[in-house]
């Protein structure tokens, strides 16, 4: 993730590790700050990239073991997926999210 975001680590909040960060405004109005992209290690599922999974389906067929929510792909171990898939969804959806939000 640092070397698709091209960003050191950095906390948001106690447990999401990020990368880079866009800003978002909704139409409603209500604007922040998230990751570019990140991880949280949690116990149930130990491993969630927020990565926009659902504009990438076709690479995230081939990565193996996982579900996905609104927003993030959830992995239980690295070891069920196929690596360099997971790095090319990741690239993928750090290019996606910067030509959505550039900053």
């Amino acid at each position: 993730m640092q070397s698709a975001a091209g960003e050191k680590p950095a906390m948001w909040g106690p447990s999401i590790i990020g990368f880079g960060s866009y800003h978002y405004t909704y139409d409603s109005g209500r604007e922040g700050d998230m990751p570019l992209v990140g991880f949280s290690p949690r116990k149930a599922q130990p491993f969630c990239t927020r990565d926009r999974v659902q504009r990438l389906r076709s690479v995230a067929r081939k990565l193996g073991k996982h579900t996905t929510g609104k927003g993030c792909l959830y992995i239980r171990k690295l070891a069920d997926v196929d690596q360099e898939v997971l790095e090319a969804l990741i690239v993928k959806s750090v290019a996606a999210m910067r030509a959505r939000h550039p900053s």
